[in-house]
């Protein structure tokens, strides 16, 4: 049986090897293509079939002005919806509109105008005039952690650390400012920052389609101060937004720290102060906070309008009532908040004002006050009180969040050389 097995074998060897030295096979064979090199022709660039040009309103000029520089009289922008934010009254200087023509020497067939950071409003010409349109602008949010030491200010620190790729300069103010707010209870960032300290945050930065970049909103942080830890994790409980601390603290209290972005404390509250324009030594009952005229000035804490006017040394005057006996006084300002008027409410954080000269001032700053049954107290201070703890119900939810943005601060960290 062997012996036959293996007579087979070497007749279908012998055959094969007949049919390999005739060039031929008895059954078809599974040939392997070879890769050849294919020879593309490159495409044609696409021609546009129409130019593009932009026109920036200028200031004191009217929409109808910059629309007839670019050979659109009949777009009449007044029975617009209100929600295309297009009121010809009350449009900004700088606001820029692109113009789309078929032909460079042609009349536009397409207008559009970004009118807030998530809406584009285009018109389009139709037979018997123009077609607006509002076109929602998608932003896609990015994570970024970044971390360093502050040295001198926390903007500073920012503009050290965050490079122009990741945020513009604007962006890096807006983001100075958030951070400030988040610990507005906690640390007072023209008093407390000593050399050495150091910060972390993680922050959300938006890019639109068209691949412009502004800041979103800050996610957590991490201040390490005087060797203690600040952490603050954002979490929107019952619907609001606020920061808590690791144990689920709110960071907020009943009272503002500062209530206006000031660039210097150019006065102190004292016992005895040289006044820099009546030049004599007086009591100094408040803390004068130098800001560019203009700047908003917030509520220090929910209260009632208690008195809104002109009040001799004070100039412009706002003074809220609170609970348990605490008055606060906001003084020297340009000007009022629409709607501030004696027994109007207000909340922690609103703008009730504007940072001016008024009365008897040597520049433009607030001069604020805090009172506890008419005794001026340093509000720099004072305490604040605790805030409220996450709810027992919120617990494992605010758990899962905090580890996450904790996960994603430890991990993402993109370290700034020193």
């Amino acid at each position: 049986m062997k012996a036959l097995r293996l007579g087979i074998a070497l007749a279908v060897f012998a055959a094969a090897a007949a049919f390999a030295a005739m060039g031929r096979w008895p059954w078809s064979r599974f040939d392997v293509p070879v890769a050849r090199p294919i020879e593309v022709t490159p495409a044609a660039p696409i021609e546009k079939k129409w130019t593009e040009t932009a026109d920036t309103l200028r200031r004191g000029e009217t929409i109808s002005l910059l629309m007839a520089r670019q050979g659109v009289v009949d777009l009449d922008f007044t029975g617009l919806d209100p929600s295309f934010s297009l009121d010809p009254r009350r449009l900004r200087s700088g606001l820029v509109f692109n113009f789309r023509r078929p032909a460079p020497d042609s009349l536009p067939t397409h207008i559009s105008v970004r009118t807030a950071p998530e809406q584009r409003v285009t018109f389009r010409r139709i037979a018997d005039g123009w077609d607006p349109v509002v076109e929602a602008i998608q932003w896609k949010a990015e994570p970024l952690v970044v971390e360093g030491a502050i040295n001198n200010n926390l903007y500073e620190a920012l503009d050290t650390h965050v490079n122009d790729a990741q945020l513009d300069d604007a962006g890096r103010q807006r983001l100075a400012w958030d951070i400030a707010d988040v610990y507005a209870w906690q640390v007072d960032f023209t008093r407390d920052v000593q050399s050495g300290d150091r910060f972390r945050v993680l922050f959300e930065r938006l890019i639109s389609e068209d691949g412009e970049v502004r800041f979103g909103r800050v996610l957590a942080s991490d201040l390490k101060m005087s060797g203690k830890s600040l952490t603050a994790f954002r979490y929107e409980g019952g619907g609001r937004p606020a920061f808590y601390d690791a144990e689920g603290n709110s960071l907020r209290r009943a009272f503002l720290r500062a209530p206006v972005q000031f660039r210097r404390i150019s006065s102190s509250f004292a016992r005895a102060r040289r006044h820099p324009v009546l030049g004599i030594t007086r009591k100094h009952q408040g803390t004068d906070y130098a800001a560019a005229p203009g700047t908003p000035v917030m509520a220090a804490g929910d209260g009632v309008v208690l008195r809104a006017g002109r009040a001799g040394g004070y100039g412009n005057l706002i003074e809220l009532g609170h609970r348990n006996g605490i008055t606060t006084r906001y003084g020297h300002l340009r000007g009022f908040a629409r709607g501030m008027r004696s027994g109007g409410r207000v909340r922690q954080g609103q703008t009730i004002g504007y940072v001016g000269s008024t009365g008897l001032a040597s520049g433009p700053h607030l001069h604020y006050e805090f009172r506890v049954n008419g005794v001026a107290k340093d509000s720099r201070r004072v305490e604040l009180g605790n805030g409220s703890p996450i709810s027992p119900a919120e617990r494992a939810e605010f758990e899962r969040e905090r580890d996450r943005l904790l996960g994603m601060m430890r991990g993402e960290a993109m370290l700034a050389a020193e």
